[in-house]
């Protein structure tokens, strides 16, 4: 049996899907060129007697991500006009699915909740660009994994 990947399986960047779920509207992402999301584990240091190196305790995490967008909505710089001018904070989840049709590995969808924007571009032009995109950092409070990739039949 094979014990690697066969580049049939390796999954396509293109083949996927985003949706930004709002008090419970959700939306399609049509907007998205790249989604990147990830969990940092919050690590305390710690001494101890007869030992000369550091020992790492992990103690929390937190999460981070960016999106890399189009510059053709204005989804983000709404949900940053509601707080400035009514000082209400939007919260949203964010469903990211990876669905390569010719991968054996399957569907897998991720569910980051209760995430929240750091800051958002309000204006934008730029001579030298074929097309205008930004980032939109965000932090989220948790995670789910409701769909996961399995594992090829050709794989022990």
């Amino acid at each position: 049996m094979a014990q690697i990947l066969k580049a049939k399986d390796q999954i396509s960047g293109k083949e996927g899907k985003a949706y930004v779920i709002i008090d419970g509207q959700r939306q399609f992402l049509f907007t998205a060129k790249k989604i990147e999301a990830k969990i940092e584990k919050e690590k305390s240091e710690r001494k101890a007697l007869g030992r000369r190196g550091t020992q790492h305790k992990t103690i929390g995490w937190k999460g981070t991500g960016t999106l890399s967008i189009l510059y053709a909505t204005d989804l983000f710089r709404e949900m940053i006009l509601k707080y400035i001018n009514e000082g209400i904070d939007i919260y949203f989840d964010l469903q990211v699915i990876n669905d390569d049709p010719q991968s054996e590995v399957g569907v897998h969808e991720t569910m980051l909740t209760d995430c929240n924007i750091d800051n958002s571009i309000v204006a934008l032009l730029d001579d030298s660009a074929e097309v205008l995109e930004e980032e939109v950092p965000f932090t989220f409070e948790d995670i789910d994994i409701p769909r996961k990739f399995k594992k090829p039949s050709y794989v022990d």
